[in-house]
């Protein structure tokens, strides 16, 4: 197991670094000018160059790349309207259309992304798997049929609409308006203002996780420990929900942990939509200004929220499996 992580954790950091050089290199090279439009229409000359120097847009690529790494590891300075502004470590640079450290405004969003992307796998996952082991048990039957096909149906409706049609004409009526307040605040609060996306992304969600757990207990149901378990005399709903959904979970699980990954990195529709404040909604923000430190900045979260639940995967699919080892 050591040198397992080991070696992961090497392969994450190296992942990381590429990526980041990667978009880095993407950004210096689009064709538009980052100072200019991070100042406005209104730039003066002088502005635009301080920008420029403060970003470090002046130097040879390979410098640049190397300060924005060091700064991560050590912090940086920045010129900001005639004052020096430190930025400790890690430092993702500055935000000068915002005014703002990137892990200040990072610091703000996250916490709105992941109580949204937590509390809709909470719902898809719970619901997904057990309506997949109920139609599994009951394979064949009308209550099977009427599963698969619910979740065919909602699969077939795009996910923007769904959100547009929960934030017009039920957000604010039969649910709680969407709005975030911190937990710590207000647990009740912050509960009711997600309440609207937990439930449009758990119940959208949900139909592929049906799908996908009714085939792993199907294939789980059919194996011979399943059936030694039942000639010991072991009541079914035991052998369904305890032996065999145990080893269902699994494959479930690789794809909840890549699944969630990938939402906390695109949930650009249902924070613009419900208004709520994440990073999707800032990365879409800093897209319209270019502002290079934000995007950069969400382009690290997003990699390393990608590699670490790559790395929890394997970890939980041993505990789950235990066939499978990790050496």
């Amino acid at each position: 197991m050591p040198l397992f992580l080991l070696r992961r954790l090497t392969g994450a950091v190296t992942v990381v670094l590429v990526t980041l050089i990667a978009a880095y290199s993407l950004f210096l090279l689009a064709p538009t000018d980052p100072a200019g439009a991070i100042c406005g229409p209104r730039c003066t000359p002088e502005r635009a160059a301080e920008i420029t120097r403060s970003l470090g847009l002046d130097q040879p690529p390979v410098q640049q790349i190397a300060g924005y790494l060091r700064g991560i590891v050590a912090g940086r300075d920045f010129a900001v309207g005639g004052t020096v502004r430190h930025c400790a470590a890690p430092c993702l640079g500055y935000s000068f259309s915002l005014g703002r450290p990137v892990t200040e405004l990072i610091g703000d969003a996250l916490p709105v992304t992941l109580s949204i992307v937590t509390g809709g796998a909470l719902v898809y996952v719970t619901l997904g798997v057990l309506s997949g082991a109920i139609a599994a048990r009951h394979r064949g039957s009308a209550l099977d049929r009427l599963t698969v096909g619910a979740s065919l149906a909602v699969n077939a409706v795009p996910y923007f609409i769904v959100v547009l049609i929960v934030s017009l004409y039920l957000a604010g009526t039969v649910l709680p308006r969407a709005e975030y307040h911190p937990l710590l605040d207000d647990p009740a609060a912050w509960a009711g203002g997600l309440l609207a996306a937990w439930l449009t992304l758990g119940f959208t969600n949900a139909a592929a996780y049906t799908r996908y757990a009714r085939a792993a207990m199907i294939e789980s149901l059919g194996q011979d420990y399943i059936r030694t378990a039942r000639s010991k005399g072991i009541g079914e709903r035991r052998v369904v929900y305890r032996h065999g959904m145990r080893a269902a979970l699994s494959p479930v699980v690789t794809i909840a942990g890549l699944d969630i990954a990938f939402q906390l990195t695109n949930t650009l529709f249902t924070e613009s939509i419900f208004g709520l404040p994440g990073i999707g909604l800032m990365t879409l923000r800093a897209f319209d200004s270019f502002d290079l430190p934000v995007l950069l900045g969400g382009v690290l979260i997003g990699s390393v929220v990608l590699v670490s639940m790559n790395l929890l995967v394997d970890i939980v699919y041993s505990l789950l499996d235990p066939r499978v080892r990790l050496t």
